[in-house]
């Protein structure tokens, strides 16, 4: 397998979470000229609450196109969009001999030739963004925040303790401690905005990434490492917290949440449901079947992708000729794309889709464009299907430190925060550590105990056989000591 050249790659997946900048300089590009517009810089913000209000009400399925923006990006949830203009070619090009053929131009090493209709080379659609890269606040006319101090300095804590853990377990696992891990490293502000915009009667269906959604909802983290060392089948109970347990099959947990979204609206609960994943289960038919029976049944649920760029070593543009957030227009509903590396949008967005949908006003798709910066898994090698500069442009819209420039600029927080924050990191570290070593193994027979509740003869046939298996194994130690 080779590896693709970044510069073979569709430029609009490039520009990735430079919201209105991006797209402005993808759309000069197609001019010609290959100037991009910065953005609008607005005050810190004072005040507000932990979950953040929107300016807006939510991205509905029409709206009026709105006057330019001096801020971020406006909301791309939109059923109708222009297309891009012809690009036209400057310069002079010399003048070929009549019948000559023209030379083709060597192709480059892991360049792939886009397909019809893949969207390659089209400008990247706008996304909601409140933080650029460079850590500046910006406006946005849909989507806005209003946090205290604390409550940023919160969003701030929470990414970097989610980091710690998340490299912890990838250690663990890199020293015969866990059978597996799946890291979320890259991701951790699409998965902090996203659950601190959550009530606690709120519930969550996740994949096996979703580590810093699970710190949202008060798990404890080391139960997640549980089920990746053989240890148990979960490690939590899913009613205390509302957040259901870890799902292996790739888009299974979607039609669950549509199912249980539509228990909550039978029964009149007023809460919200939203289901995580990932780009490549977008592709899985529970996925779509999930879209059509939310729309039908007008459940109050939130379908929140995170778009990492690769469905492990298969890129988005060839999982769909569309942008993912424009799926849902062909369902009934609103889609939206989200900077997935700014918390500030991420936190935004969800707040104003879980309020629709708890309003009685049906379910969302919330796409979240961000850059998974590790591998799809422990098991997985990264650099058999993607360049290092790839990876080393998107280090530069790393999502904790944009925010903590943003802390830092803004006057928010000092050093002492910072130091306090890293302490806690390296007491985080330790525990963890300490914990998965000292996790006991379980009962080799309590896999048979809970398959009936008023058991069953096969299962207790099978109990006996295994129980006749290991006991094999300890006659054979004892004779081998005679």
């Amino acid at each position: 397998m080779t590896v693709e050249s970044t510069a073979a790659r569709s430029d609009a997946r490039r520009s990735g979470t430079g919201g209105k900048r991006a797209t402005q300089a993808a759309t000069g590009r197609a001019a010609g000229n290959g100037k991009a517009a910065g953005n609008g810089t607005a005050e810190a913000p004072e005040g507000g609450t932990a979950s953040g209000t929107p300016r807006k009400a939510a991205a509905k399925t029409s709206r009026k196109p709105a006057a330019k923006s001096t801020g971020s990006t406006k909301s791309s949830g939109k059923t109708t969009r222009k297309s891009p203009a012809k690009s036209t070619t400057k310069g002079s090009a010399k003048a070929k001999a009549p019948g000559k053929a023209p030379a083709k131009a060597p192709a480059k090493a892991g360049a792939r030739t886009p397909a019809p209709g893949d969207g390659l080379g089209q400008p990247e659609p706008e996304l909601v963004q409140l933080l650029t890269p460079e850590g500046e606040r910006v406006t946005h006319p849909d989507y806005d925040v209003d946090l205290s101090a604390e409550e940023i300095q919160g969003l701030y804590r929470d990414m970097v303790l989610t980091r710690r853990f998340d490299a912890e377990a990838t250690a663990l696992q890199r020293q015969g401690e866990l059978g597996l891990w799946a890291s979320l490293l890259g991701q951790e502000a699409a998965q902090i905005g996203s659950g601190r915009a959550l009530r606690p009667d709120d519930y969550v269906f996740p994949t096996y990434r979703e580590h810093g959604v699970a710190w949202c909802r008060d798990v404890d983290p080391t139960m997640l490492l549980g089920m990746f060392r053989g240890v148990n089948n979960g490690g939590w109970d899913p009613s205390t917290n509302n957040f259901h347990l870890y799902t292996i099959v790739i888009g299974s947990q979607v039609l669950h949440a549509t199912g249980y979204a539509m228990g909550v609206a039978k029964d009149g609960a007023d809460s919200a449901v939203i289901a995580y994943f990932g780009d490549g289960a977008s592709s899985q038919g529970d996925v779509a079947e999930a879209f059509t029976f939310s729309a039908v049944y007008n459940a109050p649920v939130v379908f929140f992708c995170q778009n990492n760029q690769w469905a492990i070593s298969e890129p988005t543009e060839r999982q769909s000729r569309v942008p993912i957030y424009q799926r849902a227009q062909g369902f009934g509903f609103p889609g939206v794309r989200v900077d997935g590396n700014d918390v500030l949008a991420c936190l935004a967005v969800t707040k104003a889709a879980v309020e629709r949908a708890r309003a009685g006003e049906g379910p969302m798709l919330i796409e979240a464009f961000t850059y998974r910066m590790g591998a799809h898994t422990t098991s997985d090698d990264p650099t058999r299907y993607r360049s290092d500069e790839e990876r080393t442009e998107w280090e530069a819209k790393d999502p904790i430190q944009r925010l903590r420039v943003y802390l830092e600029s803004a006057g928010l927080a000092d050093d002492a925060f910072f130091a306090g924050v890293e302490e806690e990191s390296e007491a985080m570290g330790r525990h963890v550590r300490e914990a998965i070593r000292t996790m006991p193994d379980p009962d080799t027979m309590a896999i048979f105990e809970n398959a009936y509740a008023d058991g069953h003869a096969l299962v207790d046939e099978e109990r006996a056989q295994f129980a006749s298996y290991l006991a094999s194994f300890a006659d054979s130690d004892s004779q081998e000591g005679r």
